[in-house]
C-alpha cells in the first residue's frame, strides 16, 4: 500500500516527492484483449501513470440496468498488472469527444438545463451512478493496494458552469462513497474558467496544449500553492466528418511538452492512445467559434487524435520524440516496445450474401410505433444511437408548397410516395422540389452524434420543431425508431432477400474469409454513409464525406475462416456497389 498526497509543491508518494507523468488511454476505446499491448506501450515510452475516463451512458443505457460496469475494474487490474498508477476521471460528464459527454440521452432529455447543477433531479441519479461505479474504484486505491492515486471531479466544469455547490455535492458524494486518495479538478488556463470549475481545498489542474508558463502562471493566479499539473497536454487533435485531418508536428509538441516538465510541473498527454469509438459512440462538436452555438460538426469514428501511440497501437514519430524526453525523468533505462500486435496477412473481400429494405430492418428490429400530433424526439422514442423514420401525410389536393423540417437534428433522406426526393440537413431543411397533395412522406433522420462541449449539450435528437407544408404544419405524424443497441442481439429476425440491382439503401449481410487473423481496416469504396458490424462487433460510423476513409477493425475481434460482416447502409451505394474489403494494417 502506498499513500499519496498533495503537499505544499510536490505530489508525495510515501513522503517523498514524486513527479507523475500520465498517458490518456480510454479503456472503452480500446479492445479489451489489447490493454496489455498500449499499456506497455505507455510505458515504453516513459510514463508512470495512466488516465481514464468513464462513461456513464455506455453502462447505464437505460435507468437503472446496467451494462459492464465491471470492465472498469477490470481494466484498473490491469494497469497494476503493467507497474503503472491511475487517475480515474469518472465524471459524471466527461466531454471525451464522446456521445453527449458521457451523459445519458434518457437523463438529459427531462432535464436540460438542470444537469451539471446541484438540482436534485439531477444528483439523485448521479447518486445511484455513483453508488454502483464507485465499487470498482474505491477498492483499487493506492492506500489499499491498488493504482488509483486519484480522482477527478466533474469535468472543464468552469467551461460551462459557475454552480460552486454542484462540485461541492459531487466532491462530498465522492467521499462518501469510499474515495479517499486526493481529489482534483481540471480547467482551461483562463480566469473565468477557473473561478467556475475549481474547489476550495481540491487540487486545481490545467489543460492546455501550448504556452505551458502563460498557463501555469494563470493557475498561481489562483492556486499560489500546490503541485503544478497540465491535466491535457493536447498534444494532437480530433477530426471532424467533411472536415480536414488534423496533425501536430512531433518536434512542436516534443518542445511544448520539454516546457511543461522545465516547468516542474506534472503532465498527462491527451492523448497518449486514442484508439476508436466503436459502436457508433463519437460525439459533436457546435462550431461558430468560442461560444460553440453554429453548425454541428460531428465526430468521425476513429480517436486516432493523431497520438505518440497511433489507433492501431503502433508508436509514432511522436512517440520517439516523447521518449527521448521523458527518459530523463528516470533513473533506469526505459523498457523497449512490446512486440507489435499481429496484423491481417492477406487482403479479403467480402461476398454479400443477402439484403433487406430498410423498411424490413426496422420491422424486425425497431421500436413500436407511435402516432402523435407532433413528431417526438429520439429521446421520447428511447433512441440513443441510430435513427428514426417518421411518415406523415400531405392532404389534398392541394398545389405544390415547398416542404421544410424545423428543429432537424440532424440528417434525414426523405421519401415522396416511395419515391427518393432528396436529402436534408439542419442547416438546409428545405426539401429542394416542392410537394403537392396528396402526398405521402417519410423521413429517415439520423443521429450524426450528440453534442458533447457547450451549451448545446444535451440537445434533443431528430424532428424537434415540426414537418411544415409551406406555412402549415403536417400533424398525425407515425414514427418509429431504430437503435443500434439493437442489433447486439443479431441479425436473425431480419428477412434477407437477395441482392437489389441498384444501390438501394438498407441493411446487406455478408462474409469475410480471412486466413491470418490480425488488426486490419475495413474500406468502403462506393458506399455513402452508415454503419458496420464484423462477427457483431460494431465498427462505427463510415461517410464517404472523409477524412476517415478506412474502419479499424482490431485483430480480436476476427477469427480464422468465415467472418460474418453487416452494413448498413443508410443513403445509397455506386450502381456497381464494390464489395467491402479488409486489408492489413
Amino acid at each position: 500500500m502506498s499513500d499519496f498526497t498533495v503537499g505544499e509543491g510536490d505530489f508525495l508518494l510515501d513522503g517523498q516527492p514524486v513527479r507523475l507523468l500520465s498517458g490518456a488511454l480510454h479503456y472503452f476505446r480500446v479492445h479489451e484483449a489489447q490493454w496489455r499491448h498500449r499499456l506497455a506501450m505507455l510505458r515504453a515510452m516513459g510514463l508512470n501513470c495512466v488516465e481514464t475516463y468513464v462513461p456513464w451512458n455506455l453502462h447505464e443505457p437505460r435507468p437503472g440496468s446496467f451494462r459492464d460496469v465491471r470492465a472498469v475494474g477490470r481494466f484498473l487490474d490491469a494497469v497494476r498488472e503493467a507497474g503503472l498508477w491511475a487517475i480515474v476521471r469518472p465524471g459524471p460528464y466527461i466531454c471525451a469527444e464522446w456521445e453527449n459527454g458521457g451523459l445519458p440521452a434518457w437523463l438529459t432529455h427531462e432535464l436540460g438545463p438542470r444537469a451539471r447543477t446541484r438540482d436534485e433531479r439531477y444528483l439523485s441519479p448521479v447518486r445511484a451512478w455513483f453508488g454502483r461505479l464507485l465499487r470498482e474504484i474505491v477498492p483499487r486505491q493506492t492506500d489499499r493496494g491498488g493504482p488509483v492515486l486519484m480522482v477527478q471531479v466533474e469535468n472543464e466544469y468552469g467551461s460551462y458552469g459557475s454552480d460552486a455547490g454542484h462540485l461541492t455535492a459531487l466532491a462530498g458524494l465522492l467521499r462518501a462513497e469510499g474515495v479517499t486518495v486526493p481529489l482534483f479538478t481540471s480547467d482551461g488556463p483562463e480566469d473565468h474558467m477557473l473561478t467556475g470549475g475549481s474547489l476550495p481545498g481540491v487540487l486545481a489542474t490545467v489543460n492546455f496544449g501550448s504556452h505551458a508558463r502563460v498557463a501555469f502562471d494563470a493557475l498561481r493566479r489562483h492556486r499560489p500553492e500546490g503541485p503544478l499539473m497540465c491535466m491535457e497536454f493536447w498534444c494532437g487533435w480530433f477530426d471532424h466528418w467533411s472536415g480536414e485531418h488534423v496533425v501536430r508536428d512531433p518536434d512542436e509538441a516534443a518542445e511544448a511538452l520539454r516546457e511543461i516538465l522545465e516547468c516542474g510541473a506534472s503532465v498527462n498527454l491527451y492523448m497518449a492512445h486514442g484508439g476508436t469509438s466503436f459502436g457508433g459512440w463519437a460525439g459533436a462538436n457546435r462550431g461558430g467559434g468560442a461560444l460553440h452555438e453554429g453548425p454541428l460538426e460531428p465526430d468521425v469514428t476513429s480517436y486516432d487524435y493523431d497520438a505518440p501511440i497511433d489507433e492501431q497501437g503502433r508508436p509514432t514519430e511522436k512517440f520517439w520524440r516523447f521518449r527521448e524526453i521523458l527518459s530523463a525523468y528516470h533513473s533506469a533505462p526505459l523498457p523497449e516496445p512490446p512486440p507489435r500486435q499481429p496484423a491481417l496477412d492477406a487482403a479479403a473481400e467480402a461476398a454479400l450474401t443477402g439484403w433487406a429494405p430498410l423498411g424490413d430492418v426496422l420491422s424486425a428490429l425497431g421500436g413500436e410505433e407511435t402516432v402523435t400530433p407532433m413528431p417526438p424526439s429520439f429521446e421520447e422514442l428511447e433512441v440513443t444511437r441510430g435513427l428514426v423514420r417518421y411518415e406523415v401525410a400531405v392532404p389534398g389536393p392541394r398545389q405544390p408548397y415547398p416542404l421544410t423540417v424545423r428543429g432537424l437534428r440532424d440528417l434525414a433522406v426523405v421519401y415522396v410516395d416511395g419515391v427518393r426526393a432528396g436529402v436534408i440537413t439542419e442547416e438546409e431543411p428545405l426539401l429542394k422540389e416542392p410537394v403537392a397533395g396528396p402526398a405521402r412522406v417519410e423521413l429517415w433522420v439520423e443521429s450524426l452524434g450528440r453534442v458533447n462541449y457547450g451549451p448545446r449539450l444535451g440537445e434533443a435528437k431528430g424532428v424537434t420543431g415540426g414537418i411544415l407544408h409551406e406555412r402549415q404544419y403536417l400533424h398525425g405524424v407515425r414514427a418509429r425508431g431504430l437503435d443500434l443497441d439493437a442489433f447486439e442481439a443479431g441479425v436473425d429476425a431480419v428477412p434477407f432477400a437477395a441482392l437489389p440491382t441498384e444501390g438501394a439503401p438498407g441493411l446487406y449481410r455478408g462474409t469475410l474469409s480471412v486466413d491470418g487473423a490480425g488488426d486490419a481496416r475495413l474500406e468502403l469504396p462506393g458506399w455513402t454513409r452508415g454503419f458496420v458490424w464484423i462477427n457483431g462487433f460494431g465498427l462505427g460510423r463510415y461517410w464517404s464525406a472523409g477524412p476517415q476513409r478506412s474502419l479499424y477493425v482490431p485483430g480480436p475481434v476476427l477469427r480464422e475462416g468465415v467472418n460474418e460482416l453487416w452494413v448498413l447502409e443508410l443513403e445509397e451505394t455506386a450502381p456497381d456497389r464494390p464489395a467491402p474489403r479488409l486489408l492489413p494494417v
